[in-house]
């Protein structure tokens, strides 16, 4: 077997949303178990700012995976032919480092982001949680309905975007699409007043989700911002929520939602409750009453990508799906040692 790789149409096919969910459970199980190593990403910026490439590595010890992803992330094109995240997962051999894989990694990130808030969503939301606001009406907002049905019965959404029209355009396919009422609101307010669910999902450098809005029981997965300097939330809304992440030092060194309270003097690092790892292990609780507003914040972990990217290269194998590259060859200096 050579190289294989798996573009986007065969990812969407080989991991689907509902799977993609209990992989993801296992994988921050895994690590909230201390069966994983998920560094921080390393993020280099083009010189204007307009877009950054990440870097991910990760390593798990059950099921067996080591690999990386490498990713570009360019808000501008929200709205464009283009994704805001390009690039490519590269899942290695653990035992000899071989590589085994390139996988298409926009649509990897896209269902497991959302995946990973639809485990939240199962942990925290009240098991009545039936509407639903999501802020966005991107990729993310796509995959983030997709999991919110999967894990609750969503009887109405709500969409709101800085775009009208998208929102729109949203709301009138993916009503069709899953058979609910969707429909367009003309501001963030109008979307989340009243809801039990609200998902984040924009490329926002300022607040788009005000505490005030919010309803008591409410559950906020916030995904949108992934950088200190940037936030969805404002301070409010972070204040109100009993608040879960899927890794402490990525929170703390990662998400302006977070760091900009801190700043603030509003919260301190123990206002964060417990990783998603820890509520899967059952060494914290999640809601405590109907009352209670709950918040995930999700960062996107390497792990993450490496699990999925692990599930759909052992499905492609069963499957016979993807192309098969020869990309390395058998080494025939045995014994010579490295020339590193």
């Amino acid at each position: 077997m050579g190289l294989l790789v798996i573009g986007r149409d065969e990812v969407r096919r080989l991991l689907p949303m509902s799977a993609c969910i209990e992989v993801m459970a296992r994988a921050l199980g895994a690590l909230g178990e201390d069966q994983g190593l998920n560094p921080l990403r390393s993020m280099l910026f083009v010189p204007d700012r307009s877009g950054l490439l990440g870097m991910m590595p990760a390593y798990l010890a059950s099921p067996s995976a080591l690999g990386m992803k490498t990713v570009t992330v360019f808000p501008g094109n929200h709205g464009s032919e283009l994704d805001s995240h390009q690039g490519a997962v590269l899942l290695f051999e653990p035992e000899r480092g071989r590589m085994l894989a390139v996988i298409e990694a926009a649509e990897i990130t896209a269902i497991r982001t959302a995946a990973v808030s639809g485990l939240a969503t199962r942990l925290l939301a009240r098991r009545d949680a039936a509407r639903l606001a999501i802020l966005g009406s991107g990729v993310q907002a796509r995959t983030h309905l997709e999991a919110m049905l999967a894990v609750r019965d969503v009887e109405r959404v709500r969409v709101w975007s800085r775009s009208l029209e998208h929102a729109e355009e949203f709301a009138r396919v993916e009503s069709v699409r899953w058979g609910i009422p969707i429909e367009a609101a003309a501001d963030a307010e109008r979307a989340v007043r009243d809801v039990d669910l609200v998902c984040t999902t924009t490329a926002a450098r300022a607040p788009v989700l005000i505490g005030e809005w919010l309803a008591p029981g409410t559950h906020v997965n916030a995904v949108g911002s992934c950088i200190p300097s940037a936030r969805e939330l404002d301070t409010g809304a972070v204040v109100a929520g009993r608040l879960f992440v899927d890794r402490r030092e990525s929170a703390l060194n990662e998400a302006g939602d977070l760091l900009i309270p801190m700043d603030e003097g509003a919260i301190d690092a123990g206002h964060i409750v417990a990783e998603l790892g820890e509520l899967l292990g059952g060494r914290a609780d999640g809601r405590r009453s109907p009352e209670e507003i709950t918040l995930f914040k999700s960062l996107g972990l390497g792990v993450e990508d490496l699990a999925a990217a692990e599930h759909v290269y052992r499905e492609a194998r069963r499957a016979g799906v993807g192309t098969d590259v020869a990309f390395d060859t058998p080494n025939r200096r045995v014994g010579h040692g490295s020339d590193a």
